[in-house]
């Protein structure tokens, strides 16, 4: 009976700590939708070029490109009082909660400080943009190890992971109706200002209440330091660790970046090179979509004089391509909610693959109609691709991490579960002791919390087996190796560099083209790709042989 009412009690935790976890999450997506719908309008009136406003764009991935594998890394050997990941995390959030005060005040702070203001006015622009668009980003990748750090069972691990995607498509469908809101004729725009003031404001407040809900989250707590693993240089949690340094040490930067990226294994790199051809073509898609809507459907302006019939079609276009973006979160959504589900029936391949070939055929519907309903209808179907992308690719590196000796075999421990360079923390709440029956007649495996067989999502690698807490040695399963958080922080650089190729790019294709349904038709391109790619993933052990990994 007591054990009942602790079991009872520890869900009760995990769930409360999967939302405190998640609500940042959804604040995050909600101030990226938001400024996706928002920035690029914005940039084009205050008179960017095309060419020169998809560049802006790509300033936040480039950046973030080169940082996230240094800060993976960085988290992964961290020590301290308020635990691996949430000094990241709040760092970043200083730089969001900066950038939804310079985007909409840029005007107004140039005018302060200069008799020209336009110069300066794009400049703070500009950073408000890249400094939005860097943090946010980022920031997802001390998130995702949050969540492998605190759900090691695999069953609570894809659970975790849902929840996950679902507040990222809750975010956005309220990120991406915010700005379809009229806000100058609210009731609000006497009191925070104009259009973008109002919308910006209230961004500011949906963040802040979302940081402060992980002062609330109980972070892993760090073992005693007088025994320092085997392997690891570092002995006092005070001195900086070496992907810290390297931020300082330009130096140093390209060959860490060059060991941390390139030499990845072969299983993570397959995964990696399908993530980049998926996001690529769903990024050249959403980012340019309300554009595409606004200039090529309803044959809109974007430099057009306010109040003249063609910028106002211009602004219809957008309203209505924030609604198709909103439909296409709210399609995510729905299948975050059924994905746990989907994969038990059907497979991680079979679910996998077809959300890789229901994008370029979305895609190409974009490109072939000129009907805002079934344009509109296609841009929400590739909310199915969105969800399995937000949720298979990090579960499958979670699994390759649970079985390092089958998937990771160069980078395995001595005992095959995986020790790794941040092996020095233990899961949030302590087990019962080993071969405590649990009321489902299972025991805890090691004892942890749940029985922990091999499945779609394993528990994080950097895991040191619950045998600590019981009093048993530690020292012989804790060897160096990869940490969790950096190989989700490559997997999120595959999401970072797809968004810099396009805005390379894209703006000289479409000048090119003299179209901007070349948005859609470089998508749809690029998801054909992607199905390619997609199929030579591996999703079990039988695909090691077939593809000789």
């Amino acid at each position: 009976m007591i054990q009942r009412l602790w079991v009872g009690r520890l869900l009760r935790h995990q769930k409360a700590q999967l939302l405190l976890v998640n609500l940042l999450t959804f604040g995050l997506e909600v101030c990226l939708a938001a400024g996706i719908t928002y920035v690029p309008p914005l940039l084009l009136e205050v008179g960017v070029e095309e060419k020169f406003m998809t560049m802006v764009l790509g300033i936040g991935p480039v950046l973030g490109l080169v940082s996230v594998p240094l800060l993976g890394s960085a988290s992964d050997h961290w020590r301290g009082r308020y635990g691996r990941r949430r000094p990241f995390i709040w760092a970043l959030s200083l730089g969001i909660l900066l950038s939804l005060f310079l985007i909409p005040r840029a005007g107004w702070l140039a005018g302060l400080l200069c008799p020209d203001p336009r110069p300066l006015e794009l400049a703070l622009l500009i950073l408000g943009v890249g400094l939005l668009d860097f943090c946010g980003q980022v920031c997802f990748t001390p998130l995702e190890a949050l969540l492998s750090d605190l759900f090691r069972d695999p069953d609570h691990c894809r659970q975790a992971y849902s929840v996950y995607a679902f507040m990222i498509s809750l975010g956005g469908c309220l990120g991406y109706l915010l700005p379809a809101i009229d806000w100058d004729a609210s009731a609000l725009a006497p009191y925070l200002g104009t259009q973008e003031e109002c919308l910006f404001g209230l961004l500011t407040l949906i963040f802040l209440t979302c940081v402060a809900a992980t002062l609330l989250v109980t972070e892993e707590a760090a073992l005693a330091p007088a025994e320092p693993a085997e392997g690891l240089s570092v002995p006092s949690a005070q001195l900086p660790c070496r992907p810290c340094r390297a931020f300082w040490n330009p130096g140093a930067l390209l060959p860490r970046l060059h060991r941390l990226c390139c030499r990845m294994p072969r299983t993570l790199r397959r995964l990696f090179v399908a993530e980049l051809c998926s996001w690529m073509a769903f990024m050249t898609f959403t980012l340019f979509y309300t554009d595409f809507v606004g200039e090529g459907l309803y044959r809109g302006v974007p430099r057009a004089e306010p109040g003249t019939e063609a910028r106002r079609h211009y602004d219809e276009g957008v309203r209505m391509g924030s609604l198709g973006l909103f439909l296409q979160c709210a399609i995510s959504l729905v299948f975050s909610l059924a994905m746990d589900r989907l994969v038990q029936r059907f497979g991680t391949r079979a679910v996998y693959l077809a959300s890789v070939v229901a994008f370029p055929v979305a895609a190409g519907a974009t490109c072939l109609s000129h009907s805002v309903a079934v344009v509109t209808v296609s841009a929400a179907l590739t909310g199915f691709t969105f969800s399995a992308l937000q949720i298979l690719p990090y579960t499958l590196a979670s699994l390759y991490h649970r079985e390092k000796q089958v998937f990771l075999p160069k980078y395995r421990g001595d005992s095959g579960g995986g020790g790794c360079e941040d092996s020095l923390t233990t899961s949030f709440l302590p087990g019962p002791k080993t071969g405590a029956p649990f009321p489902n007649g299972h025991k805890g495996a090691g004892g942890g919390l749940l029985p922990s067989p091999p499945a779609l999502c394993g528990a994080s690698a950097c895991d040191v087996s619950m045998r600590a807490v019981v009093g048993e040695p530690t020292e012989a399963r804790v060897v160096p190796g990869r940490g969790i958080c950096l190989d989700l922080a490559i997997l999120d650089s595959a999401f970072l560099l797809s968004q810099v190729a396009p805005s390379l790019f894209m703006g000289s294709i479409v000048q090119l083209s003299q179209s901007v349904t070349a948005y859609m038709v470089s998508a749809a391109g690029l998801g054909l790709v992607a199905i390619y790619f997609a199929t030579r993933v591996v999703f079990d052990k039988s695909d090691l042989a077939k593809y000789s990994v």
